[in-house]
């Protein structure tokens, strides 16, 4: 498991700072799971996507869903229908409820 991050005190590094990361980001990638790549939850990679503020759609959301959930993706978007079908509890990466 990796976790990159950087760390910086200055608004104006921002851009530079991101970057860099990225570009580790891309150079590591022949080092890492292939075939799905994968990501773990907790670790956060908000590049494979992020929602909308409340009405993320089903297809956005398992750009990022079936990285984190594999096979469970499709279940859990059930479950969320049917517990919290208003999304009031939702992240960057949430799981939507499916809209009718």
């Amino acid at each position: 498991m990796m976790h990159y991050g950087v760390n910086w005190g200055n608004i104006e590094n921002s851009k530079r700072n991101i970057a860099w990361n990225r570009k580790l980001y891309r150079y590591m990638a022949k080092y890492v799971s292939k075939s799905p790549r994968a990501a773990y939850f907790n670790y956060r990679d908000l590049d494979l996507g992020v929602n909308n503020k409340r009405n993320t759609s089903y297809e956005q959301a398992r750009v990022w869903g079936v990285k984190y959930f594999k096979n469970n993706f499709d279940r859990l978007v059930k479950v969320k229908t049917k517990i919290d079908p208003t999304n009031f509890f939702r992240n960057e990466q949430s799981i939507p409820p499916l809209l009718s």
